[in-house]
C-alpha cells in the first residue's frame, strides 16, 4: 500500500485516494454546451476505474467565454437534467466528480464567442489569435457573477466541488500574467491588483456555493513565457488564496505560446521526463498550508511517490493517461505495477474536433478498430 491509495477528506468531500483525473476537453457536448450521453459514460468509466476525483473539461461560465468546440456549458438552467446524469453516473460507481469553471478571454475567437474575445487589455500578442476587447468594469463585474452563477448550478447539480481554472492563459491567467494584463486601474500593475480578480470571482463563488463546498483553483505555477506570470508572483497568488480559504491548489504550467513547456508536452518516455511541474508544486506547498496537487506528465507509480513522499504533494493529477487507460488507479491499486500505456503523442484530441470526442488513436489502431 502506497501514499497513493490513502483516503482524503477535501471540505467534507471524501476521496478514495490521492489521484485526481486532471480536466480533459472531451469534445462531447452539443453546439450549446449541453452534455451528452458520450460524456457521461466516460465519466462513469473514470469512476468505475478508481480515479479519487474527476474533474470535468472546462466549462464556460458565458458563452462569450467558449475556446472550443464539443465544449461543456454552465451557463444555463435548461441542462439541469443532463448535468444530473453526469453526476449520477460516477456517483452510481463511487466516485467524486468536480466541475472545471472557465472563460477563455483573449484565447478564443469570435467564431466561437458570438463576439471580439475581451481580455483584461486590448493586447496583440501571440498568445491570441485575435486582437481582443480590453474589459470595462461592468464586463468584470458580469463575468464574476457568471462563475458564482455557475458554482451555484454545480452544486445544485451534484457536483462534489468546482475548480477555478487560473491557468494555460485563459482569463484569470491572462489578468495574472504582466503580459497580457497591462491595465492601469486596480486590476493592473502590481501583482497584489493583477490577482484582484481571481479573488474576486474565487469569493463569488464561495458565495455562492457555500462554505462547506469544495472550490479548488487551477495555478501556473510560470507561464514558462518571457514576461508572463514567474514563480515568485505565483506564490503570492497561491498564499492570497490560502489566506482565503481555498481548499486545494492544483499546480500547472505554461500556456499555448510556450512552446516546448506548454502545458501538455510530447514524448515523456522516461522518469526523468516526468512531473515536469513539480518543482512549482513543491515550491507553492511551502507556501500554503491548504492541500496542493501536481500535474503534469506523471506515468510511473515510482514518479508519483517520489511526488507524494518525498516532495509533499497531497495529489497526482494526470489526463492523458487516463484516455487510453481509463481503470488505470484500479489496475495500480490491483497490484500492477508498469507505467500508463499513454505514449504521450497528443493525438487524442484529434477526434475531438473530427468525431465528437477524443479517444486514445494508438490503442484504437493496436485494436484494429
Amino acid at each position: 500500500m502506497t501514499k497513493l491509495f490513502e483516503r482524503t477528506t477535501i471540505n467534507g468531500m471524501v476521496m478514495d485516494n490521492r489521484s485526481v483525473r486532471s480536466a480533459t476537453w472531451e469534445g462531447m457536448c452539443d453546439k450549446d454546451g449541453r452534455p451528452t450521453e458520450k460524456l457521461a459514460s466516460c465519466y462513469r468509466d473514470l469512476a468505475r476505474g478508481k480515479a479519487g476525483l474527476i474533474i470535468t473539461g472546462y466549462a464556460f461560465v458565458r458563452p462569450d467565454g467558449r475556446q472550443m468546440p464539443g465544449t461543456l456549458g454552465i451557463h444555463r438552467n435548461d441542462f439541469a437534467s443532463d448535468m444530473r446524469s453526469l453526476t449520477l453516473a460516477v456517483h452510481d460507481e463511487g466516485g467524486r466528480i468536480c466541475m472545471q469553471l472557465v472563460h477563455a478571454g483573449g484565447q478564443t475567437v469570435a467564431r466561437m464567442a458570438g463576439r471580439r474575445p475581451l481580455a483584461p487589455s486590448a493586447v496583440n500578442v501571440e498568445q491570441f489569435s485575435e486582437e481582443p476587447e480590453a474589459m470595462t468594469q461592468k464586463d468584470i463585474d458580469e463575468i464574476v457573477a457568471a462563475f458564482g452563477d455557475g458554482a451555484r448550478r454545480a452544486r445544485e447539480y451534484g457536483f462534489d466541488a468546482v475548480q477555478l481554472h487560473a491557468a494555460h492563459g485563459y482569463l484569470i491567467n491572462q489578468f495574472l500574467s504582466p503580459l497580457t494584463n497591462r491595465r492601469t486601474d486596480a486590476y493592473g500593475g502590481s501583482v497584489e491588483n493583477r490577482c484582484r480578480f481571481l479573488l474576486e470571482v474565487y469569493r463569488r463563488v464561495r458565495l455562492e456555493a457555500g462554505p462547506d463546498f469544495p472550490v479548488l483553483v487551477k495555478l501556473n505555477g510560470s507561464d514558462n513565457v518571457e514576461g508572463g506570470l514567474d514563480m515568485s508572483d505565483a506564490v503570492f497568488v497561491a498564499r492570497a488564496l490560502d489566506d482565503e480559504k481555498i481548499d486545494a491548489i492544483e499546480v500547472s504550467g505554461g500556456t499555448p505560446v510556450s512552446g516546448e513547456k506548454g502545458p501538455v508536452r510530447r514524448n515523456i518516455d522516461k522518469p526523468e521526463r516526468e512531473a515536469y511541474n513539480l518543482e512549482f508544486a513543491a515550491g507553492i506547498k511551502k507556501a500554503v498550508g491548504c492541500p496542493v496537487m501536481s500535474v503534469g506528465g506523471f506515468r510511473s507509480l515510482e514518479v508519483i511517490n517520489k511526488a507524494l513522499e518525498e516532495y509533499g504533494m497531497d495529489y497526482i493529477s494526470m489526463s492523458r493517461p487516463f484516455i487510453r487507460e481509463p481503470l488505470l488507479i484500479s489496475r495500480w491499486q490491483g497490484g500492477g505495477t508498469s507505467a500508463a500505456t499513454c505514449i504521450s503523442c497528443n493525438g487524442c484530441f484529434r477526434p475531438g474536433l473530427r468525431e465528437g470526442g477524443i479517444y486514445c488513436v494508438v490503442d484504437k489502431k493496436k485494436k484494429g478498430a
